[in-house]
């Protein structure tokens, strides 16, 4: 039996919120996305971070390192709860494979690492990730390259080098009629 598919984001309250839609717009053209749903998961995602965090300020300090080593191996800049509980959705954006891409100069724009990602053109330890909103961690950020294989040119069969020549004779006896009619 499939799982029960959760939910992944939260639809703004207001649909109309001008200030809302210039800074998600700003963060579309900065960050490459493909649309603001993109945004409303980054945001989504951050807030159960938060929700754990603010779970966590209770409980032993034991489980408090183990969720800021967690963070931290996540790729978040964060040394205590409180830097946790400050994370905004920016900071998830940041740790998207597309804007890693773009920070190791593997492409120039945003939209143009989206397009090597999705092109199959990245890899991570050799493993090709197809995936611009994958969530690198530091240890796979090392492990980013581009791995830009092109299609190989293939031998053509007999049949298709005669078709190949027939229409190259037929476009030159096209061309030369053109020019004695002239």
């Amino acid at each position: 039996m499939p799982r029960r598919k959760k939910k992944i984001y939260n639809k703004p309250k207001k649909a109309y919120d001008k200030p809302r839609i210039e800074e998600e717009n700003v963060l579309v053209k900065r960050y490459g996305l493909k649309n603001k749903r993109e945004i409303w998961k980054a945001d989504f995602a951050i807030g159960k971070i938060r929700d754990t965090a603010k779970k966590l300020i209770t409980a032993s300090d034991e489980e408090k390192q183990e969720f800021i080593d967690k963070q931290k191996a996540k790729g978040f800049e964060v040394d205590t709860i409180a830097d946790i509980l400050g994370l905004d959705k920016e900071d998830y954006l940041k740790r998207r494979l597309q804007s890693v891409v773009v920070k190791k100069k593997l492409a120039t724009t945003p939209n143009q690492a989206r397009q090597f990602i999705t092109h199959k053109h990245i890899t991570i330890n050799g493993n090709i990730i197809d995936s611009p909103s994958h969530l690198t961690t530091v240890e796979e950020e090392n492990m980013v390259e581009l791995d830009l294989r092109l299609p190989v040119k293939k031998e053509l069969t007999k049949e298709e080098k005669d078709l190949l020549e027939a229409t190259k004779k037929k476009a030159e006896e096209e061309d030369k009629q053109e020019e004695e009619e002239q």
